[in-house]
C-alpha cells in the first residue's frame, strides 16, 4: 500500500505542477469554465476558490485535481493523529484515548477510499459506468462520514478530567478536520457535477421482482462445495440444494461445546483469509447455537465473509459496552464490521448495558456491499449503527429507544420488524436519526415493506410515550418509509425536531403508500423538508435503484425485492 500511495502522490504532483498547461480538448468535451464559476456550485465557494488553481479547466481537470489533494491531505491527517496519540497517550483518559483510535482507524480507511477513488478518475477522461461512479461517489461519502465520526468524538472529550492534554488535542486536531472536509466536499461536489449521472438507473415503478438464493432461511449452494458443508454440518440441516447457489470457499464451524473447529468467534475469524477477490466464494463461519460473550471486530481484510448462525434467539453475540463506561458511541458496539461484501444470518446481536446507559451500540456496521438476512438487533439507545458504504437487511427485527437506527449509510431495510421499546421516564422513541451531512452524499435510510410495531414491554407500560419515524441529527438527514405498517404508537405528527429548527429545510424525510393505523399523513410536520412521495419518487430509494443492488445482491443469496411491490 505505502508503495501505491507514494506513486500516486508523486503523480498528484505531476498534475498540479502541470495543471495550467494541459490539454483541455483531450480531457473533457465540456467547456472550460473559470475557477470561481465551478467553485460557486460547491457547498464551500470560499474554501473551494482557496484551493483550486485560479485558472480556466474543465470540471473533469478540477475534479482530478481535487481528490488528488483529498489523497494528500488525508495521509497528512493520518500522521498529525498518530503524533497526537503517541505524544498524549500516558498523560489522557481511556475515553480519550479510544477517541483518538476512532481518528486513527477512520483516517486509515479514507487513505483506502481515496487511493481507489484517484485510481479511478486519474485513469478516465470523462466517462464512467453506472457502477463505476456509484462506487467512487459511495467512497468519497465515506470520507466525509468517517471526518464527521471523527469529529463527533473528538468533541466529547472536553469533558475529560485531563483538560490540558485534551485541550490539546482538540485545539491541534478540529480545525484540520473541519478544513479537510471541506476539502472532501468540494471533492465530492466536482465529482458528481463531472461523473455522477442524473439518475443512476431508471427508477420506474415495475411488477414485482423477487430475487431468491435463500430458502426456508437455509442457505443454498453449488454442488462442487456442498459435500464438504454436508460432512461438517449436515446435521443442523443448515444447508438445502436448489438451483440458485452461493459459492462457498472453505467453512469453519464455531461451537462452545468444542464439537467444532473453534470454541470463540474471533478465533474462526482469525482463521479466515485475507485480501480474498471473492472468486472462490465466501469464507463461511457456522456459529452453532449458544450466547457468545465476545466483542467482535471484523478488520477491512477479512472481506467476502459470512456468518450463519442457527437461528434468532439461538445463537446470540451479546455485549454491553457504553458512553456511560468510558467507550465512544463508534467504538461501544459489541458487533462491528468493515470488510466489504459481509453477509450475516439467523444471529442475535446484543448490548445489553439498558436504557440507563444512554448510547449502547448492538452493531456497528461500515462494511460496503454488506447484507443482513433473518437477524436480530437488540439494545435501546444507538443500537443499529448503519455507518457507512451500501447496505440491505431482510427479514431482520431491531429492537431500541432513542435513535435506535442510526448513522450514514446507503441502506435499505426491507420486510423488517422495527419495535420500540420503553425508554426511560422523560424520553421518546425515535426509530431513525439518520447523518447525511452533505447534499452530494449518495446515502440515506430506506424502510420498505417493513412492520412498526410496540414491543412487548412498550406495548403493556402504563406510562404514555411517543414515538416517532425518525429526527434529524444532521443537516442534510434522508429518511424514507415507504409501503411499511405503521402501528397506533406512531406519533400523529410522524416526526421529531433535534433542536429547535435546525434541518428541517435541508433534511428529506418522505413517506409513501404506508399503511396501518399510524400511517395518516393528514397531521404530519409541516416542515419544508418533509414530503408525501409518489411512485415514481419512491423508486429512487428501491434496492434496485438507491444501492444498485442486482449488481450485487444475487451474490450473497439473500432474497430482496428490487423494486416497489
Amino acid at each position: 500500500m505505502a508503495s501505491q500511495l507514494c506513486y500516486l502522490l508523486t503523480l498528484y504532483s505531476f498534475i498540479l505542477l502541470f495543471f495550467i498547461s494541459s490539454s483541455l480538448a483531450d480531457a473533457s468535451p465540456s467547456d472550460p469554465v473559470s475557477q470561481g464559476t465551478i467553485c460557486e456550485s460547491t457547498p464551500h465557494p470560499d474554501y473551494c476558490k482557496s484551493v483550486l488553481p485560479n485558472r480556466t479547466a474543465n470540471v473533469y481537470d478540477y475534479g482530478r485535481f481535487s481528490v488528488g489533494k483529498s489523497l494528500s491531505r488525508s495521509r497528512k491527517f493520518h500522521d498529525l493523529v498518530e503524533e497526537y496519540r503517541n505524544k498524549y497517550r500516558s498523560s489522557l483518559s481511556a475515553s480519550a484515548v479510544r477517541a483518538l483510535e476512532d481518528c486513527r482507524f477512520l483516517a486509515g480507511l479514507n487513505m483506502d477510499f481515496l487511493l481507489s477513488s484517484f485510481r479511478t478518475v486519474n485513469a478516465t477522461r470523462e466517462t464512467l459506468s453506472f457502477k463505476e461512479a456509484d462506487d467512487i461517489q459511495t467512497f468519497l461519502s465515506a470520507i466525509i462520514t468517517n471526518h464527521q465520526t471523527c469529529l463527533d468524538s473528538i468533541q466529547s472529550i472536553d469533558s475529560d478530567s485531563d483538560s490540558d492534554s485534551a485541550r490539546s488535542i482538540r485545539n491541534g486536531l478540529l480545525d484540520t478536520l473541519l478544513n479537510d472536509t471541506k476539502l472532501h466536499s468540494v471533492s465530492l461536489a466536482l465529482f458528481t457535477m463531472g461523473w455522477v449521472p442524473k439518475k443512476k438507473k431508471p427508477a420506474t415503478w415495475q411488477p414485482r421482482s423477487k430475487h431468491m438464493g435463500f430458502k426456508h432461511r437455509r442457505l443454498l449452494m453449488s454442488s462442487r462445495t456442498r459435500s464438504t458443508i454436508y460432512e461438517t454440518v449436515s446435521r443442523r440441516k443448515l444447508l438445502q440444494s436448489g438451483t440458485d447457489e452461493v459459492l462457498i470457499s472453505n467453512i469453519a464451524v464455531v461451537s462452545l461445546d468444542g464439537s467444532g473447529n473453534f470454541t470463540t468467534i474471533n478465533d474462526a475469524l482469525s482463521a479466515a483469509p485475507n485480501n480474498t477477490n471473492g472468486l472462490s466464494g465466501y469464507f463461511l463461519i457456522y456459529i452453532t447455537a449458544g450466547v457468545y460473550q465476545e466483542y467482535i471486530s471484523i478488520p477491512k481484510n477479512k472481506n467476502y465473509l459470512m456468518m450463519i448462525g442457527d437461528g434468532i434467539n439461538q445463537t446470540v453475540i451479546t455485549g454491553n459496552h457504553s458512553v456511560a463506561d468510558g467507550w465512544t458511541t463508534f467504538n461501544s458496539a459489541t458487533f462491528a464490521v468493515v470488510a466489504s461484501n459481509f453477509v450475516a444470518v439467523n444471529i442475535t446481536f446484543q448490548n445489553t448495558a439498558g436504557a440507563i446507559n444512554h448510547q449502547a451500540v448492538a452493531v456497528r456496521n461500515g462494511a460496503d456491499l454488506s447484507a443482513f438476512y433473518s437477524c436480530s438487533f437488540e439494545g435501546y439507545q444507538d443500537t443499529l449503527y448503519t455507518h457507512s458504504l451500501r447496505q440491505f437487511y431482510r427479514e431482520c427485527d431491531i429492537y431500541g429507544t432513542v435513535d435506535f437506527i442510526f448513522g450514514n449509510a446507503a441502506v435499505v431495510f426491507q420486510k423488517c420488524n422495527i419495535y420500540p421499546r420503553q425508554p426511560m421516564k422523560g424520553q421518546f422513541n425515535a426509530i431513525t436519526a439518520q447523518g447525511r451531512t452533505d447534499p452530494n452524499q449518495n446515502t440515506g435510510t430506506s424502510i420498505h415493506i417493513c412492520n412498526i410495531k410496540a414491543a412487548d414491554d412498550l406495548a403493556s407500560s402504563n406510562s404514555s410515550f411517543k414515538t416517532y419515524l425518525g429526527r434529524p441529527w444532521k443537516e442534510y438527514s434522508r429518511t424514507v418509509y415507504m409501503q411499511s405498517f405503521m402501528d397506533s404508537l406512531i406519533d400523529p405528527a410522524g416526526w421529531k425536531e433535534w433542536n429547535g429548527t435546525f434541518a428541517l429545510s435541508t433534511l428529506y424525510y418522505a413517506e409513501y403508500d404506508n399503511n396501518g393505523p399510524g400511517s395518516n399523513t393528514s397531521n404530519r410536520v409541516t416542515w419544508p423538508g418533509y414530503h408525501v412521495i409518489n411512485a415514481t419518487d419512491a423508486a429512487n430509494f428501491t434496492v434496485s435503484s438507491f444501492l444498485l443492488g442486482n449488481d450485487w445482491l444475487p451474490d450473497t443469496g439473500v432474497p430482496y425485492d428490487e423494486t416497489l411491490i
